[in-house]
């Protein structure tokens, strides 16, 4: 299998950190700018934001599932229009992402705090947790809350 954080485009350190973390996020779940800025120690969410609106990897390394603290959509491949939006929100959906009546996606489906569920085989080191609980991959789903 193609390691999805190799590509012929040239990525910073910084970039293939933001990916490999990313790749850990389940479908499903998503999870925040901050909380990705949290654990890679870099302190600014919009650094994350640039990483990902420059992801040559996509949608193996899934810059869709990032949103907003407040779970709201943010960017998607640096553009908030109406038309990325929709296309960020469609893949959620077929991802089993809900949205509430204000377009926001509930707490349950967003991951805050990484550690430890279903590492991609080239991260053994980052595993992400779900927020309040320490379930396995193959328990973590959207309905599991």
């Amino acid at each position: 299998m193609k390691n999805p954080t190799q590509s012929a485009k040239r990525t910073t350190a910084f970039q293939e950190r933001v990916y490999a973390a990313l790749s850990g996020i389940p479908r499903g779940f998503v999870t925040t700018y901050g909380s990705l800025a949290a654990l890679l120690e870099c302190g600014s969410s919009q650094a994350i934001g640039q990483a990902l609106r420059n992801n040559p990897f996509a949608p193996e390394v899934p810059c869709h599932r990032v949103v907003k603290k407040d779970g709201s959509l943010g960017g998607f491949f640096g553009h908030s229009t109406d038309r990325a939006q929709m296309r960020k929100r469609r893949r959620l959906k077929d991802e089993g992402i809900i949205f509430d009546p204000s377009g926001k996606i509930p707490e349950r489906f967003i991951l805050r705090t990484m550690k430890a569920v279903n590492p991609p085989p080239a991260l053994e080191s980052f595993q992400p947790i779900l927020a309040g609980g320490g379930q396995s991959g193959s328990e973590a789903s959207p309905t599991a809350h």
